[in-house]
């Protein structure tokens, strides 16, 4: 039987949740919060739909029962705080850093051989956090990001090309951040044909400009962070491992010698499969988008140091 937590209640974990049932990604999901009685609300909201749409999956709420996760397959890491006004990035990066560390902690406490999937921001450094303390190898710590920006690259793709999105293949690197993501334009094509050749630079230009910005836009359009294409990016990236799909996924992982970088985890092409991380792909960047890359590992870089200034990784 397979078996998949969610830590955090709130829309993204609960989208990710929904539509994990809906897929029937895995035999039963748990749904847990600090929160009294929203997972538990969630799960059986969820619950009541299972007539409806006939699919086979149970899920099931509670709050800080870390002991209903136990033998988890796949745990997804959604908890944390937003930055809030007058917050530094030092508050952000302290008060997450410390909620990430005692999830990760008390899962694998339960679920020892759990392969962890890190949504919660920053996700960069929450990834590389994650994998220093906890001490599991390389691949079984995944930070979701470039899965969601490559998602957001393609649909804005498709709508300058005006296409189907399914159509369209893109994918983006670097850190999950307005500025140090990377969508890979030159790789870009509709069914083969390179995007380049169907689309003028300055459209180009402009898709991967929204690309980079869409987390920011749809913050401004709705008030709050976005999280059905979050909440689903996760769910993806969880079915690639449990049903073993070998899918070729963006993803912040470990790297050491990758891409010319190390001691740092990063989005860069992987292959998930049952195991998480089952190989880096190299796609040969060219020295323009080299320079990208380690511009945006050193930001990442910057932004992982606040946490020994923090005393949280010595």
């Amino acid at each position: 039987m397979s078996k998949v937590t969610v830590v955090g209640s709130g829309n993204v974990g609960a989208t990710c949740a929904n539509v994990m049932a809906i897929n029937e990604v895995a035999d039963e999901i748990i749904l847990l919060d600090i929160k009294e009685g929203v997972s538990e609300g969630k799960a059986m909201d969820m619950m009541q739909t299972v007539t409806l749409l006939d699919i086979d999956c149970k899920v099931i709420g509670c709050t800080n029962d870390y002991a209903r996760t136990a033998n988890s397959d796949v745990v997804v890491i959604t908890s944390g705080m937003p930055r809030k006004p007058g917050m530094t990035r030092e508050d952000l990066i302290g008060v997450n850093a410390g909620i990430v560390k005692s999830v990760s902690d008390q899962i694998l406490a339960h679920s020892p051989n759990a392969i962890i999937v890190i949504v919660s921001n920053p996700m960069d450094t929450m990834t590389y956090l994650t994998l220093k303390t906890t001490g599991l190898p390389k691949n079984r710590v995944i930070g979701m990001g470039g899965t969601l920006d490559s998602s957001r690259f393609r649909y804005y793709l498709s709508q300058a090309l005006g296409v189907n999105a399914r159509e369209v293949e893109g994918l983006v690197i670097g850190g999950h951040g307005d500025t140090t993501m990377i969508p890979l334009k030159r790789f870009a094509n509709y069914k083969g044909l390179p995007v380049s050749e169907l689309l003028e630079e300055a459209t180009l230009n402009k898709v991967v400009a929204d690309t980079m910005v869409g987390g920011a836009t749809l913050t401004g359009l709705l008030g709050t962070s976005a999280w059905y294409a979050p909440g689903a990016a996760a769910a993806y990236l969880v079915e690639s491992i449990l049903k073993d799909q070998k899918k070729v996924i963006p993803c912040c992982v470990s790297l050491d010698g990758e891409y010319g970088q190390s001691d740092i985890c990063i989005g860069v092409p992987i292959v998930v499969g049952r195991q998480g991380v089952e190989k880096i792909l190299d796609y040969k960047l060219n020295e323009e988008e080299q320079a990208l890359l380690n511009k945006s590992a050193d930001a990442v870089r910057s932004m992982n140091s606040v946490l020994k200034e923090l005393g949280v990784l010595a």
